[in-house]
């Protein structure tokens, strides 16, 4: 094992990097000699991978020298010595894709900033203890009454598997919690818990609906922990932030004003009681209720032509990202809002689409598609689709302009198949056709338009052909047009 792990340091050394390659097969074997790793699958011709590489070579040499040192290693999914298994194994399906090992066992997802300092700043973060001993209740109850996040605690008498349970758990949930526990039989009596694991949310959120902290029923093991964790963390009505809005579920009611617990609390929590109020009738529906701040989710109400004045605003989102705005004034009795609650269940509301006006004429051979032409074009089963989602500013979109056109000019006369594109910063599009970068091309052939296929090939006019001619749900035959009677004479 000694001798492994020493290859794999030579070779790092030799290259002149500081980042570990483990594109062969000494995958696990080095994993499991560290505490914490952080692993990029990676394809030697992905563009992103290249943009990539000078930064995570930065944040290696750093992270080397940090205390405790913090290894960053890579894997070539393309490699048949071992990369392609390894990058099968842990699911890896684009690229790059960052994930975080401890002890040689998958974390996490890296999901934090891709830049040298990024990666520093959060891989640090990830190296500290991720679960803290607290020893006295004055240390435990500072923790509580200044916590802007919820708390997480650990109530046990003694050292074992459980609190390593919770260690574990906080591994995943320290980003988003305060994970701390207890091993002091005066703090547990003095908090009530011994043998017991409670969520405590922050002190500026307690209210008169509901109990200011939730004690764990299930078993103590790190998944249970996790679970429990994500389900109670909010309670009735949390206060949704960019930082931590992925913690609420969907489907969702989110009231947004001017929320502002340091220079406003009791203004904040009037209109918060408010969507309490109605929040409660629905505990038992699946829907988590929110309040946030206009000012946090600007960009959001701006695609959704909410201004930005002092009235509050309620937008519903479905599981699927459907957003559904109540165009009703919202009133302090609760009495509009929860009307709204109601249709948004039943069904009985048609959800928000961000919509450039359609285009007076599309004859051309790439259609222009905008969010309230979407289903009828993309969507259209009679036809096999390629739909470009593009930005006006993109380079690499503008580069590939002439190229789509050309490829739309060759298809034309293939009447089940349609090229088109769309303006992804000015239309919305249904949440199974997502848009991670620019541009993002899905083929949606008939009998699957829900269920697109994200294209990855070539970007050349035959590497589009070849694609489609293999793809589409019937013979394609390009430039092979039928001699008219004209022709023959």
């Amino acid at each position: 094992m000694e001798k492994l792990v020493l290859i794999s340091v030579l070779l790092g050394l030799v290259c002149g990097s500081d980042v570990i390659d483990l594109s062969g097969g000494l995958f696990e074997a080095e994993i499991s000699q560290h505490d914490l790793m952080l692993v990029e699958f990676f394809a030697p011709w992905c563009g992103h991978c290249k943009r990539l590489a000078p930064e995570y070579e930065t944040a290696a040499t750093t992270l080397k020298r940090n205390d405790p040192p913090v290894p960053l290693a890579k894997v070539d999914c393309t490699d048949d010595a071992g990369g392609k298994d390894t990058c099968s194994k842990y699911g890896v399906s684009g690229y790059p894709t960052l994930k975080i090992f401890r002890n040689g066992d998958f974390s996490s997802e890296y999901d934090g900033p891709r830049s040298a300092d990024g990666i520093v700043s959060t891989m640090k973060k990830q190296s500290g203890p991720m679960a803290k001993e607290v020893s006295d209740v004055k240390s435990l109850q500072k923790i509580l009454d200044n916590a802007q996040q919820p708390v997480v605690v650990g109530f046990f008498s003694k050292e074992g598997k459980e609190k390593e349970n919770l260690v574990k758990a906080a591994s995943n949930l320290f980003t988003n919690y305060k994970v701390v526990y207890s091993l002091s039989e005066e703090v547990n009596k003095e908090f009530g818990h011994t043998h017991a694991v409670v969520l405590f949310r922050p002190v500026h959120l307690n209210n008169k609906f509901e109990d200011n902290k939730v004690e764990m029923s299930a078993a103590i093991t790190r998944a249970n922990i996790e679970k429990f964790a994500g389900d109670n963390s909010m309670g009735l009505c949390g206060h949704m932030t960019p930082d931590n809005q992925d913690l609420f579920k969907k489907p969702q009611v989110v009231a947004y004003y001017k929320v502002d617990y340091k220079q406003n609390p009791k203004g904040t929590n009037y209109y918060r009681n408010r969507v309490m109020k109605v929040a409660k009738n629905y505990k038992d529906e699946g829907l988590t209720f929110a309040i946030a701040s206009k000012s946090d989710f600007s960009g959001v109400l701006e695609s959704m032509d909410i201004k930005s004045d002092d009235d509050v605003k309620v937008v519903a989102w479905q599981s699927n990202g459907e957003k559904f705005k109540m165009e009703e004034a919202f009133t302090n009795d609760g009495k509009a809002l929860d009307a709204f609650v109601k249709k948004f269940l039943a069904g009985e509301i048609k959800p928000f689409i961000k919509s450039e006006p359609a285009p007076a004429s599309n004859d051309g051979p790439v259609k222009v598609v905008v969010g309230s032409t979407f289903n009828d074009i993309v969507k259209d089963d009679t036809k096999d689709v390629l739909i470009e989602f593009y930005a006006p500013w993109c380079g690499h979109c503008k580069s590939l302009e002439p190229k789509y056109t050309e490829l739309g000019e060759k298809l034309k006369d293939v009447e089940h198949v349609v090229i088109a594109k769309m303006d992804a910063t000015a239309n919305d599009s249904p949440a199974e056709y997502a848009v991670s970068g620019f541009p993002t091309i899905y083929w949606a052939p008939m009998g699957s338009k829900s269920d697109p296929k994200k294209y990855q090939g070539g970007r050349e006019v035959d590497d589009f052909i070849k694609f489609i001619k293999k793809e589409s749900t019937k013979p394609v035959n390009v430039g092979k047009k039928k001699k008219s009677k004209t022709d023959e004479l």
